[in-house]
């Protein structure tokens, strides 16, 4: 089984959380969240998921991805803000 998505949705959460404690396990083709606590032990964050669903869910879990702004929709949104004043 394929699991490079899987763990490529993973690591993008981790980098959006800045939280690098969130594993994947599988176990029977089926995929699950998970988060390492300090004792070593692991804390379940999602029912067993196929793999297209399991990508969905991670990609939904956590900070969303940060918006890039242009530097003209930041001038732009400033203005907005001086003309309400």
């Amino acid at each position: 089984m394929r699991s490079t998505r899987a763990v490529a949705a993973v690591e993008r959460l981790k980098e959006r959380s800045q939280n690098p404690n969130y594993a994947m396990i599988v176990a029977s083709g089926l995929f699950y969240l998970a988060l390492r606590t300090g004792e070593g032990g692991t804390e379940k964050l999602s029912q067993p998921l196929p793999l297209d669903d399991f990508v969905k869910f991670v990609n939904g879990f956590g900070p969303p991805k940060p918006r890039k702004i242009s530097k003209l929709d930041e001038a732009f949104e400033k203005q907005l803000v001086r003309k309400a004043d």
